[in-house]
């Protein structure tokens, strides 16, 4: 037997492991299952080339729990170790970082997960075990070894009598870490790590029919049939999809594959995916995944966090911000790239020159399967455009490379359920929707209900109006208008018709100068002045007699503002203003100035104007009350 020192001359490594990465504690599973499955996949490269003069065979990993004796054991049927190997790798190698670990990270350790990164995996047990043994037998023909040690530097290592290829990690659980002693917890750390390793997993047995058993069915006398039951037979319980659907070939998958995977990684979820996007990539670094595109509403708050991402099929974190493009964190599905770094923190990975060049990829592979989903059946692709507008409209804010490619599949609705892009767009208004000075001007609603009167009054002059509904809507409009040449968006009730698109023509009113006046005054003394400004306008007598408008610029800011960004605090505090535009070539407003009497007069105009604030969805409380009651005096 040998004893000696570990390579490390800081004496208190394992209590510092213990006290600066505890908040990583449960981590230590998926670190010894990712050593099993690297000296398992090892073995099979060895025997491949045909370096290793052993069957590779079917091998696996067990995880086993011994609740009474407090260990938890976990086998591989890899490699294998010999003593040397155990005192190079265990007591040398996997020590060779320790003082620099301990000098750069012992303050941060907690935030920065850093076990792994300097070869501290296997020593992550020593964050849940009192004492760490390790029996392996190599692959060559050479005696077992047995490694033990209780935490401190010194350790043991003697022969074992192990006959089978292979190492077994023995963990005697600590006293404050029994919960690794739970089959519950276990089976939670294996889902959540271990799902899709590519070496199979076992954790104890379970009982499934026997497929070799047919039961068979009798009749009694009375003719009435019996089945026998089932026979039940014990297999082993594998934990894991050694082959998931991201590790196979696009041709090789059918839609009911990436269905079924999509089951497999959101159990909970129930409705289908929109599709997929399978990517894979060998140059300039390795990449595969596959990402799904749920229905989408347009809150913005939706739950992000929803890819997984992985290392060689070893979990590694469902936060994936910064490394995934932002608009992209709304979409579900798996990343696995050997390039990310496994055991680092989110502020390192932000930081990686390689993690930068998968954010860029993902956005481009994405924008290109867009067009070509939009190329290959616009139909399907209209057909989905409401549920997955946000995260587009998202990218489009967000990523310029991907604002740059959207044109080519990015549309625009119009309130009739038109789509269209926005080439065949500007095609179709640019000779009607251009006013006088030459700018084009993009009508739009988001409402189609509440904007309905202010909808056909545009559409009686033949403009299209877009639905435009989610609420980063100004944000995007104003990017447009930013990046597209001598281009205007107008919500279609931020003015009359007529103002949002001035033509040269111009119409006669049919009051004088002072006429003109008086209606005026008679306005300014019965209508609010701190809520609406009051706009007299020559229009065609057919035309509401009072409209109610809000600002383009006023509104627009308050609501990007209340999507974040987008203008100063002083537009969400200012109250809100209205434009009341009046037709002084109504027959209404004729008739107002024709009235003998103030009181009449007043009560028209006051009549009028609550007409036009319930159109707008502005009249509420006593006001509506007041207005229901003195039409019904008006009726009688």
């Amino acid at each position: 037997m040998t004893k000696g020192n570990i390579n490390v001359s800081v004496e208190n490594i394992f209590p510092l492991i213990k006290k600066f990465l505890y908040s990583d504690h449960e981590i230590f599973l998926r670190e010894l299952i990712s050593n099993a499955t690297d000296a398992t996949l090892k073995l099979k490269h060895l025997t491949n080339v045909g370096d290793a003069k052993v069957e590779y065979g079917n091998p696996q990993i067990e995880v086993k729990i011994d609740k009474e004796g407090k260990k938890l054991h976990i086998i591989d049927q890899g490699l294998g170790m010999t003593a040397d190997e155990v005192e190079k790798y265990i007591n040398q190698v996997a020590f060779s970082g320790a003082e620099e670990f301990l000098d750069k990270y012992k303050d941060s350790a907690k935030d920065s997960g850093i076990i792994g990164h300097f070869g501290l995996g296997f020593y992550s047990a020593f964050m849940v075990a009192e004492k760490v043994e390790i029996i392996t037998k190599s692959f060559k023909d050479e005696p077992a070894a047995h490694w033990t040690c209780d935490g401190s530097p010194e350790f043991t290592l003697e022969a074992a009598d192990k006959t089978d290829r292979g190492t077994e990690i023995i963990l005697h659980i600590a006293e404050d870490s029994t919960e690794f002693l739970e089959e519950a917890r276990i089976t939670e750390l294996l889902n959540k790590y271990n799902k899709f390793m590519p070496v199979s997993i076992k954790f104890g047995t379970k009982e499934i029919n026997d497929p070799k058993h047919t039961p068979e069915t009798t009749k009694d006398k009375d003719g009435k049939e019996t089945t026998e039951p089932h026979r039940q037979i014990t297999v082993d319980n594998i934990i894991n999809n050694p082959n998931p659907a991201w590790t196979k070939l696009p041709a090789d998958l059918k839609d009911e594959d990436y269905s079924g995977f999509y089951r497999e990684l959101y159990p909970m979820q129930f409705e289908e995916p929109l599709f997929n996007i399978h990517l894979n990539v060998d140059y300039p670094f390795n990449l595969t995944g596959i990402l799904y595109f749920p229905k989408m509403s347009n809150d913005m708050q939706i739950q992000k966090d929803k890819i997984q991402l992985y290392q060689n099929q070893v979990f590694v974190t469902d936060n994936v911000e910064g490394i995934v493009p932002e608009f992209l964190t709304m979409l579900r599905g798996v990343i696995d790239s050997p390039d990310i770094p496994l055991n680092v923190s989110r502020s390192y990975l932000q930081a990686d020159g390689a993690v930068k060049k998968i954010s860029s990829y993902i956005t481009r592979k994405v924008a290109d399967k867009l067009k070509s989903l939009f190329n290959n059946n616009r139909e399907d692709f209209e057909a989905k455009w409401n549920d997955i507008k946000i995260v587009i409209e998202y990218g489009m804010l967000s990523e310029e490379k991907f604002f740059e490619k959207s044109e080519a599949f990015t549309l625009y609705p119009t309130v009739d359920g038109k789509y269209y892009t926005y080439e065949e767009l500007f095609n179709k208004i640019k000779a009607n929707q251009t006013d006088k000075d030459g700018k084009l001007v993009i009508l739009y609603a988001s409402d189609k209900d509440a904007q309905h009167s202010y909808i056909e009054s545009a559409k009686a002059k033949d403009y299209e109006v877009l639905l435009l509904d989610s609420p980063i809507v100004s944000h995007l409009i104003q990017k447009l208008e930013s990046t597209k040449e001598n281009i205007t968006f107008a919500r279609v009730d931020g003015d009359h018709v007529n103002n949002l698109i001035k033509k040269d023509e111009t119409t006669i009113s049919k009051l004088d100068e002072d006429q003109t006046k008086a209606l005026d005054e008679l306005l300014k003394e019965v209508i609010p002045s701190d809520k609406f400004q009051v706009q007299l306008e020559a229009m065609d007598s057919s035309e509401s007699p009072f409209t109610i408008t809000q600002p383009e610029f006023m509104r627009r800011m308050k609501e990007m503002q209340a999507t974040g960004g987008g203008g100063m605090n002083m537009f969400g505090n200012m109250p809100e203003m209205y434009n009341l535009v009046i037709n002084t070539n109504s027959d209404l407003v004729g008739e107002i100035l024709g009235t003998k009497t103030k009181k009449k007069q007043e009560r028209l105009i006051t009549q009028s104007l609550d007409l036009a604030r319930l159109s707008q969805g502005l009249l509420k409380g006593e006001e509506l009350t007041n207005f229901i009651k003195r039409s019904y005096e008006m009726i009688k």
